[in-house]
């Protein structure tokens, strides 16, 4: 039997690739927030502690948001680059040793990496701790981003940084990027979770092109 509505119950790593999917078959879907972090959630204004009551989407509201394309792969928040994707990767290496503090060790190596890297965006030459390509505009807070006023924009931005605090980050936007590296490949973290990618990465936005339904506003 045909689907009417795509739902999908997780964190942020799990979504992107199932709304994919209603993208392709022209579905609305709907975001369950059950798992780690849940961003996306959090931007669509859903309540990230009630995921029961996110159910009420399947009857709710449709909105049309913009979807972020790492050449052809679907992001719904933001791809990483340098020291953070660096610290996603360590933070997966030792959960799967089932390393005891994971996540500590990896931020506390990742601190301890002063070295800024080298790339190139859209031929312009930078030398950055962090790259950040995001599906629309994040506020910037102290060692990490913030929330989205908006997520139908239509419009990539691509923060690159070369300490932790938000004045040292500058800010592109535009509907495509290219990042290249003397590097042939690139740990990223993609929604949060680790993936390695080859250069140049190719950045792209699809604006409008996920159907979500949202629970109806309340009365």
């Amino acid at each position: 039997a045909e689907a009417d509505v795509i739902g999908m119950a997780g964190g942020d790593g799990s979504l992107a690739a199932v709304a994919d999917v209603a993208i392709e078959r022209d579905l609305p879907f709907v975001c369950v927030p059950f798992g780690t972090r849940n961003h996306f959630a959090r931007d669509l204004g859903l309540d990230r502690d009630d995921p029961i009551g996110a159910l009420a989407g399947f009857s709710g509201q449709e909105r049309r948001i913009d979807v972020g394309r790492v050449g052809e792969r679907p992001f719904l928040n933001n791809v990483s680059l340098g020291v953070y994707a660096g610290l996603v990767h360590r933070r997966e290496h030792h959960r799967r040793r089932r390393q005891a503090l994971a996540g500590v060790r990896a931020v506390w190596l990742s601190l301890a990496d002063r070295h800024a890297t080298g790339f190139v965006v859209d031929g312009e030459p930078v030398t950055a701790r962090i790259v950040l390509v995001a599906n629309n505009s994040y506020s910037l807070e102290l060692f990490s981003v913030g929330e989205r006023e908006t997520l139908d924009a239509g419009r990539l931005h691509l923060f690159t940084a070369e300490g932790w605090f938000p004045g040292s980050w500058e800010d592109r936007s535009g509907t495509r990027f290219t990042v290249d590296s003397r590097d042939h490949r690139l740990r990223a973290a993609i929604d949060g979770e680790p993936a390695e990618l080859e250069t140049p990465v190719e950045f792209s936005v699809q604006p409008q092109a996920l159907r979500v339904l949202v629970p109806p506003a309340p009365d």
